[in-house]
């Protein structure tokens, strides 16, 4: 039986132990997202820095974790089109949110 296309070379694939350690941060950073929240221990701007704070090191955990997003050179091509990905959504975003805003300011001028 040939197994040869079976095999991907250079791509790495998680152990059980890799998974568990990304299923458990993940758990405990959306656990702390909610605890900001139910306690009120924050309010305000400094809840919402802290909440997008803890959503940047989640997608960290995730792309490393469960993606397997790293600097070898096997993945430099996955890294490169995620890359790409976010900063077409950020130019979106941020024009987006440039547009709205531009438009607001001339309705309320008129």
């Amino acid at each position: 039986m040939d197994h040869g296309h079976t095999a991907h070379s250079g791509e790495s694939h998680g152990s059980f132990g890799s998974y568990t350690a990304g299923f458990i941060l993940s758990v405990l950073l959306t656990a702390a997202a909610f605890g900001i929240i139910m306690t009120g221990s924050l309010t305000g701007q400094s809840a919402i820095l802290a909440i997008a704070g803890l959503a940047f090191v989640q997608i960290i955990v995730h792309l490393v974790f469960f993606l397997h997003m790293n600097t070898s050179s096997a993945q430099r091509w996955n890294v490169m089109a995620f890359g790409f990905t976010v900063l077409t959504a950020v130019i979106l975003i941020v024009g987006s949110l440039w547009i709205m805003h531009n438009v607001a300011m001339n309705m309320m001028s008129r």
